[in-house]
């Protein structure tokens, strides 16, 4: 659907469908719920577009396991506020050496996993340990790598000393990552996790819906206003805005009804729509390790095929700002990098002339998210018109992680890389781009080893150049994501700082 409106027929179909849905999900009696758990209020049905694969997000890469999990069944030592900073969670407090390779964190007393274990210093170093293990599949491994050792003087004590200094370190621990796991269920946390939120699994019906219910024995249960919250997953957008106008889920966070937006706004005492910026890279990624897209002339000539404002509008509805790098403008250092390999067709074909290029046959394998839909044809015909042949193949969002992130085996695909703090990525090695520079990974190293705030930022701008002039990939343009709820909903996110849903923080 990457133009004209929605079709009323469409929404019709997707309303029923929703409403029959939402009848089964409704068949626990919320009452009886609120009175096991001991927790005021009534459910609340969130949409998500994607359905996880698993729940251990230490284990798994896709951001939709962080969007049901993340603070609510599984916690961190911090938790990441809505502009974006550092906010005790399971630490109450942390200090660092002046040289930034020194931490130490004062954990939060009396706090228990679901299965009654104790959260303490033993299970931060088991954690830290796991995700930084040689066999780990932490997406984020290279952060605990970073750390040389781990003392725990005492149960609510941790020290944590780093190679290489990490200013970033506190907002790092929020992540989805950087969860603390009780040792003994570590390993099913993908399909039963215990933590030490307020919430626990309650049913996982795949394909369908997923349900967590108040945990009764949470440290401060009676500040947990909603007993149960029902995750529904609806891919298209047209089923997403019929779901919410039918009142079959509560709230959509980044929802895909821009272009369906005045219907909510005409109707403010039912809806509240929310717009936000985001640290969200949308991208077209480029597998350096398929000939001839290894040429660093082969990305220039692609990036430079790429009209991004028209992307924008048919990718996001026109609610994203272009980027030129792996950056978002919202990022502190950031540098606007939209000029280096802009916009110019003729001088794409001509640098795929000097590569011979021409006719060069790819494929563009895109996620169901509707962003990448939507983007496709039309990155397709931009293709075209520098002389590269493109089909488009339509995966599922397990093929595209298993086949894609995986296993490489791609082209060219469209998707959004939402997590804050992954600049380092790029330096990463064997990561799914396969990009590879000495150069690159020498001033990265640079950067990461800077004490000083001001060399630090300079570096980082080096940095952007650098990617930006590499092509390493199309970068587009940074999501502004919607978000619509039933009015009397209070507690949602105003800012999206990353992919989650606080619900602590939800109440009618």
């Amino acid at each position: 659907m990457a133009g004209g409106a929605l079709s009323p027929a469409l929404l019709a179909a997707a309303a029923a469908a929703s409403s029959s849905a939402h009848a089964q999900s409704a068949a626990q009696s919320p009452a009886r719920t609120a009175a096991a758990t001991g927790a005021a209020g009534r459910p609340v049905v969130l949409g998500m577009t994607l359905e996880p694969n698993g729940l251990d997000p230490t284990t798994g890469a896709a951001s939709a396991i962080a969007e049901v999990v993340l603070y609510n069944v599984l916690e961190p030592l911090t938790k990441v506020a809505d502009d974006g900073s550092a906010t005790p969670l399971l630490a109450t407090a942390w200090t660092s050496s002046p040289d930034q390779k020194t931490w130490t964190f004062q954990l939060r007393p009396n706090v228990r996993f679901h299965n009654g274990e104790p959260f303490n210093a033993a299970t931060v170093r088991f954690s830290f340990e796991r995700a930084a293990a040689d066999n780990s599949l932490n997406k984020d491994r290279r952060v605990f790598a970073n750390i040389a050792s781990i003392q725990t003087p005492d149960p609510l004590t941790v020290m944590l000393t780093l190679r290489q200094p990490e200013p970033d370190l506190p907002a790092l621990l929020a992540q989805s990552t950087a969860v603390i796991v009780e040792p003994r269920s570590a390993a099913t946390n993908a399909q039963t996790p215990v933590g030490t939120g307020p919430y626990r699994l309650e049913r996982w019906q795949r394909g369908a819906s997923l349900s967590l219910t108040a945990w009764p024995d949470y440290r401060d249960a009676a500040a947990i206003r909603v007993p149960r919250v029902v995750f529904r997953f609806i891919g298209e957008p047209a089923a997403q805005v019929a779901a919410l106008l039918a009142g079959d889920v509560d709230c959509f966070p980044r929802v895909a009804a821009a272009r369906a937006l005045s219907q909510f706004k005409a109707q403010p005492q039912r809806f509240q729509v929310i717009t936000s910026s985001s640290r969200a890279k949308t991208i077209l990624a480029i597998n350096h390790q398929r000939a001839p897209l290894g040429d660093v002339r082969v990305r220039r000539a692609i990036v430079m095929a790429l009209d991004r404002q028209a992307i924008i509008q048919a990718s996001a509805d026109g609610f994203g700002v272009p980027i030129g790098s792996y950056v978002t403008p919202d990022t502190p250092g950031y540098v606007d990098c939209t000029g280096i390999n802009a916009y110019n067709p003729a001088a794409a074909r001509k640098l795929l002339e000097e590569a011979k290029a021409v006719g060069l046959s790819l494929t563009l394998k895109l996620p169901p998210v509707p962003y990448a839909r939507q983007a496709g044809e039309l990155i397709v015909a931009q293709l075209a018109q520098v002389g590269l042949k493109v089909r488009i193949e339509q995966v599922e969002w397990a093929q595209w992680l298993s086949g894609v992130y995986t296993n490489k085996a791609y082209d060219l695909t469209v998707i959004s890389h939402v997590e804050p703090y992954d600049f380092g990525n790029l330096a990463r090695p064997g990561y799914y781009w396969g990009y590879q520079n000495a150069e690159f990974n020498a001033l990265y190293q640079r950067m990461q080893s800077a004490a000083d705030p001001a060399e630090r930022l300079r570096l980082f701008a080096d940095a952007q150049r650098l990617v930006a002039q590499d092509a390493v990939a199309g970068f587009l343009y940074q999501p502004q994501w919607i978000t619509v709820a039933k009015a009397p909903l209070k507690g949602v996110w105003k800012r999206s700082p990353l992919f989650a849903n606080d619900l602590s923080r939800l109440s009618w």
